[in-house]
């Protein structure tokens, strides 16, 4: 049973990322996967290019306006969701064999969700830096967490430089368990899903969707500190957080 943490930086952290208690994967699927996945892969890379468009647009709107808007935050958290569904699919976590949904929309149904709080006001001087400057620690941790490589293998330089990451050496060693045993080790579920719930608050945060600074924390498990806010139970609007100003309807 998930014990509530106290403290405004643990319970209302304005990004929610949350999956299934337990993994349901089959031992030989993940074989596969990344076969089954191309049609999304192509679809990401597309939604991927307008990204960095709205970006463009949400940054000079948020610099002059102090507000984020609204349609640019609704399209990225899509981009995101759909996103972070293929990643839990595939080999950031490879915990499920739903196929993920093609849509920007957020699904209850699925076992891979993720939820940002709108901001009604940002910084405009934040808006500069965080995404690069404030951020650089994060990015060095990410990069340890999910790997690294320049692209160019030619120099033994460069080779050093290329680094899988701790997060896929850890899913391929729960495969393997998985694949043998037919159980996907519960423990590393949970330690995946950490190192998963930090890459996506910094990408939140680089994404400009809240100037609240992702901590140096740490959280495992299926579900964000305090319990469910998006599964099992509990559903919220797309872009609007459970304790926040808008109280989450009832559970389905």
């Amino acid at each position: 049973m998930t014990v509530p943490l106290q403290g405004p930086d643990v319970v209302q952290y304005p990004v929610i990322v949350e999956r299934a208690a337990v993994p349901a994967a089959s031992r030989g699927l993940w074989l596969v996967k990344w076969l089954l996945a191309i049609p999304h892969l192509v679809v990401l890379c597309l939604l991927a290019v307008g990204a960095v468009v709205v970006w463009i647009w949400a940054f000079f709107a948020v610099l002059i306006t102090a507000q984020y808007p609204r349609a640019a935050f609704d399209y990225l958290l899509g981009v995101m969701r759909w996103a972070w569904r293929v990643q839990y699919y595939l080999y950031d976590v490879a915990a499920t064999d739903a196929y993920p949904p093609f849509t920007l929309a957020d699904r209850p149904d699925y076992p891979a969700r993720l939820d940002v709080r709108y901001p009604e006001r940002l910084s405009r001087g934040l808006v500069l830096v965080k995404w690069w400057l404030l951020a650089i620690p994060h990015y060095i941790i990410l990069a340890v967490l999910f790997g690294t490589s320049n692209g160019n293998t030619s120099s033994e330089e460069t080779v050093r430089l290329n680094w899988p990451g701790v997060v896929p050496i850890l899913v391929l060693i729960a495969l393997i368990a998985l694949l043998f045993s037919g159980r996907y080790p519960q423990q590393l579920y949970a330690l995946v899903m950490g190192f998963n719930r930090w890459g996506w608050r910094v990408a939140a945060y680089a994404a400009l969707m809240t100037d609240r600074y992702p901590p140096f924390r740490l959280d495992q498990g299926p579900y964000e500190p305090g319990g469910p806010r998006l599964g099992e139970g509990a559903t919220t609007p797309p872009g609007v957080l459970p304790g926040g100003d808008v109280t989450a309807p009832p559970g389905r």
